[in-house]
Protein backbone atom coordinates (compact mmCIF):
# COMPACT_ATOMS: atom_id res chain seq x y z
CA UNK A 1 0.00 0.00 0.00
CA UNK A 2 1.74 3.42 -1.26
CA UNK A 3 2.47 5.68 1.89
CA UNK A 4 -0.39 8.27 0.84
CA UNK A 5 -3.04 5.30 0.98
CA UNK A 6 -2.17 4.42 4.84
CA UNK A 7 -3.20 7.66 5.82
CA UNK A 8 -6.49 7.02 4.15
CA UNK A 9 -6.56 3.43 5.17
CA UNK A 10 -9.38 2.87 7.76
CA UNK A 11 -7.00 0.94 10.46
CA UNK A 12 -4.92 4.11 10.56
CA UNK A 13 -7.63 6.66 11.03
CA UNK A 14 -9.23 4.80 13.58
CA UNK A 15 -6.07 4.62 15.16
CA UNK A 16 -5.36 8.13 14.74
CA UNK A 17 -8.87 9.27 16.06
CA UNK A 18 -8.26 6.69 18.94
CA UNK A 19 -5.08 8.64 20.10
CA UNK A 20 -6.18 11.71 19.45
CA UNK A 21 -9.18 11.28 21.51
CA UNK A 22 -7.00 9.38 24.76
CA UNK A 23 -4.86 12.66 24.20
CA UNK A 24 -7.17 15.29 24.21
CA UNK A 25 -9.21 13.03 27.41
CA UNK A 26 -6.10 13.36 29.43
CA UNK A 27 -5.37 16.59 28.75
CA UNK A 28 -8.65 17.46 29.66
CA UNK A 29 -8.28 15.52 33.08
CA UNK A 30 -4.90 17.50 33.81
CA UNK A 31 -6.48 20.84 32.87
CA UNK A 32 -9.19 20.45 35.57
CA UNK A 33 -6.79 19.06 38.26
CA UNK A 34 -3.97 21.83 37.20
CA UNK A 35 -6.51 24.82 35.99
CA UNK A 36 -9.22 24.25 37.57
CA UNK A 37 -8.25 22.92 41.28
CA UNK A 38 -9.82 19.52 40.90
CA UNK A 39 -8.02 17.38 43.30
CA UNK A 40 -8.10 13.74 41.84
CA UNK A 41 -9.28 11.24 44.43
CA UNK A 42 -7.49 7.88 43.92
CA UNK A 43 -9.62 6.03 41.99
CA UNK A 44 -9.46 9.09 39.19
CA UNK A 45 -5.45 8.82 39.06
CA UNK A 46 -6.03 5.05 38.75
CA UNK A 47 -8.43 5.64 35.98
CA UNK A 48 -6.14 8.04 34.01
CA UNK A 49 -3.41 4.73 34.02
CA UNK A 50 -5.22 3.26 30.71
CA UNK A 51 -4.47 6.83 28.78
CA UNK A 52 -1.05 6.42 29.93
CA UNK A 53 -0.34 3.00 28.63
CA UNK A 54 -2.64 3.29 25.72
CA UNK A 55 -0.96 7.00 24.03
CA UNK A 56 2.34 5.06 23.45
CA UNK A 57 1.06 2.15 22.59
CA UNK A 58 -1.41 4.16 20.00
CA UNK A 59 1.59 6.02 18.68
CA UNK A 60 3.28 2.50 17.86
CA UNK A 61 0.36 0.59 16.11
CA UNK A 62 0.45 3.50 14.03
CA UNK A 63 4.03 2.75 13.17
CA UNK A 64 3.11 -0.66 12.84
CA UNK A 65 0.32 0.34 10.55
CA UNK A 66 2.67 2.49 8.10
CA UNK A 67 5.54 0.07 7.73
CA UNK A 68 2.62 -2.68 7.12
CA UNK A 69 2.88 -4.80 10.33
CA UNK A 70 -0.66 -5.06 10.30
CA UNK A 71 -0.99 -7.86 12.02
CA UNK A 72 1.33 -6.71 15.56
CA UNK A 73 -0.24 -3.70 15.36
CA UNK A 74 -3.96 -5.30 15.41
CA UNK A 75 -2.91 -7.26 18.77
CA UNK A 76 -1.53 -3.62 19.99
CA UNK A 77 -5.03 -2.00 19.12
CA UNK A 78 -6.91 -4.94 20.45
CA UNK A 79 -4.88 -4.90 23.91
CA UNK A 80 -5.05 -1.19 23.58
CA UNK A 81 -9.31 -1.99 23.59
CA UNK A 82 -9.13 -4.24 26.40
CA UNK A 83 -7.40 -1.66 28.49
CA UNK A 84 -10.68 1.01 27.52
CA UNK A 85 -12.78 -1.53 28.13
CA UNK A 86 -11.49 -2.24 31.72
CA UNK A 87 -10.99 1.44 32.31
CA UNK A 88 -14.63 1.98 31.43
CA UNK A 89 -15.59 -0.94 34.18
CA UNK A 90 -13.16 1.10 36.95
CA UNK A 91 -14.84 4.29 36.21
CA UNK A 92 -18.42 2.76 36.34
CA UNK A 93 -17.37 1.67 40.08
CA UNK A 94 -16.08 5.19 40.93
CA UNK A 95 -19.21 6.52 39.70
CA UNK A 96 -21.45 4.22 41.65
CA UNK A 97 -19.26 4.91 44.84
CA UNK A 98 -20.47 8.34 44.02
CA UNK A 99 -23.82 7.60 43.88
CA UNK A 100 -23.80 5.71 46.63
CA UNK A 101 -24.97 2.59 44.99
CA UNK A 102 -22.00 0.46 46.74
CA UNK A 103 -18.97 1.65 49.17
CA UNK A 104 -16.11 2.83 47.73
CA UNK A 105 -12.66 1.87 48.60
CA UNK A 106 -11.26 2.67 52.25
CA UNK A 107 -8.61 4.33 50.70
CA UNK A 108 -10.98 7.19 48.90
CA UNK A 109 -12.73 7.83 52.39
CA UNK A 110 -10.03 9.02 54.23
CA UNK A 111 -9.75 6.04 56.84
CA UNK A 112 -6.24 5.67 55.37
CA UNK A 113 -3.87 5.30 58.30
CA UNK A 114 -1.61 8.27 59.35
CA UNK A 115 2.13 7.21 60.17
CA UNK A 116 2.60 8.65 63.72
CA UNK A 117 6.06 10.23 63.85
CA UNK A 118 7.66 12.13 67.00
CA UNK A 119 5.61 15.16 66.12
CA UNK A 120 4.46 14.52 62.93
CA UNK A 121 0.86 13.27 63.76
CA UNK A 122 -0.28 16.99 63.87
CA UNK A 123 1.50 18.15 61.12
CA UNK A 124 -0.10 15.67 59.07
CA UNK A 125 -3.26 16.42 60.40
CA UNK A 126 -3.06 20.33 59.73
CA UNK A 127 -2.04 19.52 56.11
CA UNK A 128 -3.68 16.40 54.91
CA UNK A 129 -6.20 17.60 52.27
CA UNK A 130 -9.20 14.43 51.70
CA UNK A 131 -10.14 13.78 48.56
CA UNK A 132 -12.99 11.37 48.68
CA UNK A 133 -13.85 9.05 45.90
CA UNK A 134 -17.51 8.73 47.30
CA UNK A 135 -18.28 12.57 46.38
CA UNK A 136 -18.30 13.55 43.03
CA UNK A 137 -16.66 17.45 43.10
CA UNK A 138 -18.09 18.55 39.97
CA UNK A 139 -21.18 17.09 37.43
CA UNK A 140 -22.19 17.94 34.18
CA UNK A 141 -25.90 16.50 32.52
CA UNK A 142 -25.48 14.75 35.87
CA UNK A 143 -22.38 12.49 35.00
CA UNK A 144 -19.32 13.16 37.15
CA UNK A 145 -15.84 12.92 36.19
CA UNK A 146 -15.71 8.92 36.92
CA UNK A 147 -19.26 9.09 34.68
CA UNK A 148 -17.50 10.91 31.79
CA UNK A 149 -14.13 8.79 31.82
CA UNK A 150 -16.95 6.09 31.37
CA UNK A 151 -18.52 7.43 28.37
CA UNK A 152 -14.74 8.61 27.08
CA UNK A 153 -13.12 5.11 27.84
CA UNK A 154 -15.93 3.01 26.09
CA UNK A 155 -15.66 5.53 22.77
CA UNK A 156 -11.84 4.98 22.93
CA UNK A 157 -12.76 1.48 23.29
CA UNK A 158 -15.16 1.13 20.19
CA UNK A 159 -12.53 3.12 17.76
CA UNK A 160 -10.10 1.34 19.31
CA UNK A 161 -11.64 -2.19 18.10
CA UNK A 162 -12.51 -0.94 15.11
CA UNK A 163 -9.38 0.25 14.26
CA UNK A 164 -7.79 -3.38 15.35
CA UNK A 165 -10.40 -5.18 13.24
CA UNK A 166 -9.80 -2.98 10.29
CA UNK A 167 -6.07 -4.01 9.92
CA UNK A 168 -7.64 -7.49 9.67
CA UNK A 169 -8.43 -6.17 5.69
CA UNK A 170 -7.75 -2.31 5.77
CA UNK A 171 -9.75 -2.71 2.17
CA UNK A 172 -12.99 -4.31 3.37
CA UNK A 173 -13.10 -2.29 6.30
Amino acid sequence: MASDNILKSPDYRAGTMALVGAIVIIAIAWGFELVGGYKPCPLCLQQRWAYYAAIPALFVSLILIASDQRRIAGVVLLLVSLAFLANAALGVYHAGAEWKFWPGPDTCGGTGAITTQAGGLLKQLETARVVRCDEAPWRMFGLSFAGWNVVSSLLLWITSLQAAFATRDPELA
